[in-house]
């Protein structure tokens, strides 16, 4: 099966992210740090890899660009380990923003108004962004003024758990605004 170009790109990303270990290190000269963190000093790089293998542990470059390179004399399997956790817990960590989007139009009832402002507000309450337009379709363009009463229904009733970030305003043929979650100012 022939290799895409994606796996091939995806494969040196990951070659790029390894650190260089043992005998891939190619520098003459290396500052070393024992496992417990203590400064071992600059040395050879032969002499480096004697004493790891001694220690029956790996030679991790972690600092390449630094003159001259920093190794570390560790386990490199649990060091991998330990960097896959982190990097674990750093994308939990994370919280990506969406916008959600609701739409409504121009006769629409006041029930009806109230049942997607609770709607928009779960979307608030979840950290997400809202954009709620209201498209006129044929001659729904004459009652543009309906169409903002309608805006500002929908932005009032969800005031309690969201800001309004950008005004009703006409694009085209839709009107549409845009709200964030509340942040609470204190």
């Amino acid at each position: 099966m022939p290799r895409r170009s994606g796996d091939v790109q995806r494969r040196y990303r990951d070659i790029a992210k390894e650190a260089l270990i043992n005998e891939e290190i190619r520098a003459k000269e290396l500052r070393v740090i024992a496992e417990d963190g203590e400064q071992l000093g600059i040395m050879s790089r032969d002499d480096a890899l004697n004493m790891a293998e001694e220690k029956n542990l790996d030679l991790v470059c972690i600092a390449p660009k630094a003159e001259p390179p920093v190794c570390k004399i560790l386990d490199y399997g649990k060091f991998k380990y330990d960097q896959q956790k982190k990097e674990k817990e750093a994308k939990k960590k994370q919280h990506t923003t969406q916008v959600k989007e609701i739409r409504l139009s121009t006769f629409i009832e006041d029930h009806d108004i109230m049942v997607k402002a609770k709607t928009g507000a779960k979307f608030l309450k979840e950290g997400n962004k809202l954009k709620v337009s209201l498209r006129f379709r044929g001659r729904e363009r004459d009652y543009v003024d309906r169409g903002q009463e309608v805006m500002e229904k929908f932005a009032e009733a969800v005031s309690e758990v969201g800001d309004l970030e950008k005004k009703p305003k006409m694009e085209g043929r839709s009107l549409s605004m845009v709200l964030t979650p509340k942040t609470d100012k204190k």
